[in-house]
Order: C-alpha cells, then sequence, then structure tokens
C-alpha cells in the first residue's frame, strides 16, 4: 500500500518515491499546490477503492498523517 502511495504522490512532486519521507508535508516540503492535493486524493480513491471524507482530509499535512489515515480507511 505504502509502495503505491509513494508512487502516486511521486507524480505530483519533483521528490523520488524512495526519498518521500513520513515527515514531510504536501504543499510546504513536496511543493504541492491545492489543486495537486485534491487531484491526488482522487487518484488515491481510485486506486485504493475508497472515499475520502473531506472535512478529514483537510487536516492532512504530512505524508505519514496521509498513510495512517489510508490504512485506516482502506481497512
Amino acid at each position: 500500500m505504502e509502495k503505491k502511495f509513494l508512487e502516486i504522490a511521486e507524480q505530483y512532486c519533483n521528490v523520488k518515491a524512495e526519498d518521500i519521507k513520513p515527515e514531510m508535508r504536501f504543499i510546504e516540503d513536496l511543493e504541492f499546490s491545492s489543486f495537486d492535493f485534491m487531484a491526488f486524493l482522487g487518484e488515491l480513491e481510485d486506486a485504493f477503492d475508497i472515499e475520502v471524507v473531506e472535512e478529514e482530509v483537510l487536516k492532512i499535512k504530512t505524508v505519514g498523517e496521509a498513510l495512517s489515515y489510508l490504512e485506516k480507511t482502506a481497512a
């Protein structure tokens, strides 16, 4: 799950999947725009067959937080 998540994230930034760390922030460190983040979430929904709750994902700032949310939601 984490590998696929990082491969998807890599498409939206200039950082290779293997260099993305849990403490990295989407906007500040990976330079996601808000549009990138929303598109990224949509791609995660498709890839993992989940539905994200907008109020919850708007609180997500780091890669680690997003992975924890994904693991909880996909379970």
